[in-house]
């Protein structure tokens, strides 16, 4: 280490459609929804992360609650300049040290992503201050952080459902040699819960209900070893307008969710498809590597394993894989600058 890598503070995010996650120090020092309200005349933060999350559909008209990424780019270039802001604010650091505008950055990215939404998130970390940027794309991202060594010449395949992708990539030395990126993922788990309840029960309820819903019931088959309970729902009644309380179980949510898993399937067999026989070969008996906070829908590993005809990892900590790998490779930049996207000319 060199005597000045202390004024080179190092900052791995995650720019979740759902959550924001940031390291510092090797440590995940930010886990927070990736939203914000704002006051709409002022322009003034109202809150971010958790705090805006529990205002969202219960403040008044001139306070907006945004999600500012949408499909895992940036929707709102302001909203997530702020949001970001002030979560990097709050890491103690950048209260208390004089260099504190000095610090390199690497954010992880859909594979899918073009070459205009690249550039938005580089001009974004640029107005943050930072002093150099690195993109990774992340389903690398995710092998590394699930502690599989992308460098070797073994094939590897990730499926990293977040909440507003799916990165289904094949990996080998270092790079991405198939892969697709399919807008089906977590907030479409949550639409698609908000349709059945409306469309089946008669129920209009809020996206905070679906995730809660997801959460506590969800399913991806139809037979649990150890199943959820039924689950009090509130909401408002569609024919009466009153509000009302019903019980849902975990079987409904796995038919309400079926059509997008198949969506997810299908990738993935297409995926394999069009890989060479030798990298087929090491798939076979490696399998695959499962990550993301979607890959936690219960008995999602066997379905996938099923359709699949092979065997599925899920990681310990789904949800921070990404963040957890973008962060070893900024630590050891040299021995994984090759799985960086490069600069384009």
């Amino acid at each position: 280490m060199g005597f000045f890598d202390f004024l080179n503070e190092k900052i791995a995010i995650d720019l979740g459609t759902s959550n924001t996650l940031i390291t510092y120090k090797g440590k995940i020092a930010v886990d927070n929804p990736s939203i914000i309200s704002i006051h709409q005349i002022t322009g003034k933060i109202i809150a971010v992360g958790k705090e805006a999350g529990m205002m969202r559909g219960k403040i008044n008209k001139n306070i907006k609650t945004i999600s500012p990424f949408n499909n895992g780019v940036i929707s709102n270039f302001d909203a997530a300049e702020k949001m970001l802001k002030t979560f990097i604010k709050g890491l103690s650091v950048f209260n208390t040290s004089a260099f504190s505008t000095s610090y390199n950055m690497i954010i992880s990215i859909p594979c899918g992503s073009t070459e205009v939404e690249m550039r938005a998130v580089q001009e974004s970390a640029k107005r943050l201050n930072a002093k150099n940027i690195f993109l990774i794309p992340e389903p690398i991202a995710a092998a590394i952080g699930g502690g599989i060594d992308v460098l070797e010449p073994k094939g590897n395949m990730v499926v990293d459902i977040g909440g507003g992708t799916t990165e289904i990539a094949v990996i080998s030395l270092g790079r991405i040699i198939s892969g697709q990126s399919v807008k089906i993922a977590g907030n479409v788990f949550n639409e698609d819960i908000t349709q059945y309840v409306r469309e089946s029960r008669n129920l209009h309820i809020g996206e905070s209900m679906a995730e809660k819903i997801k959460i506590k019931i969800g399913s991806a088959i139809d037979t649990l070893a150890s199943p959820p309970e039924k689950m009090q729902v509130e909401g408002r009644d569609i024919l009466t307008g009153k509000p009302k309380q019903i019980q849902l179980s975990y079987k409904e949510i796995e038919k309400s969710l079926d059509k997008s898993i198949i969506q997810i399937e299908n990738a993935i067999m297409e995926t394999l498809s069009e890989i060479p026989p030798e990298i087929s070969a090491d798939i076979y008996n490696s399998g695959i590597y499962l990550t993301g906070g979607g890959s936690m829908l219960r008995g999602l590993d066997d379905r996938l394993s099923r359709a699949t005809e092979l065997p599925v990892h899920l990681g310990d900590q789904p949800l921070k894989t990404v963040v957890k790998g973008s962060d070893i490779v900024l630590k050891n930049m040299e021995l994984y600058k090759d799985v960086l996207i490069k600069k384009r000319r």
